[in-house]
């Protein structure tokens, strides 16, 4: 993907990120995914005193592409508070799974270091299909 789109996703993760409503954690996470119309939607956690009913950024994003209409996540980009770049968590994983093994995942930590991967080197074995 072209750095400047990665930067673009960044960007808009970074904006997700200061909207963060993190009391519990105090763990600010932005996420931002770019979509096969070629949209970028932005998406912040949302946490709960339930715990469970917490949102991660990354859902968030997804979430808000599909709900909006602007297409089906092609990659995502993930910033947050920590010093070294943060990875989804599992659920987001599972999530991120279903629009494609393929997805390329960038992160990166307030050291400015960016890594990425596609999902399937995040989460080998995914429930990907229905049996049945």
């Amino acid at each position: 993907m072209a750095e400047e789109l990665v930067d673009r996703l960044f960007e808009a993760a970074e904006s997700a990120r200061a909207r963060s409503y993190s009391p519990y954690s105090g763990f600010a996470v932005g996420a931002a995914v770019l979509t096969d119309t070629d949209e970028i939607v932005p998406g912040t956690n949302v946490e709960n005193a339930s715990y469970g009913a917490t949102i991660c950024a990354e859902r968030a994003a997804v979430l808000g592409a599909i709900s909006q209409g602007a297409g089906k996540p092609v990659a995502v980009a993930i910033v947050s508070d920590a010093e070294s770049p943060a990875w989804p968590c599992g659920q987001c994983l599972q999530v991120l799974v279903e629009f494609g093994r393929d997805l390329p995942v960038y992160t990166r930590g307030k050291n400015g270091v960016v890594e990425s991967v596609r999902v399937d080197e995040l989460v080998t074995r995914p429930f990907d299909e229905v049996p049945g």
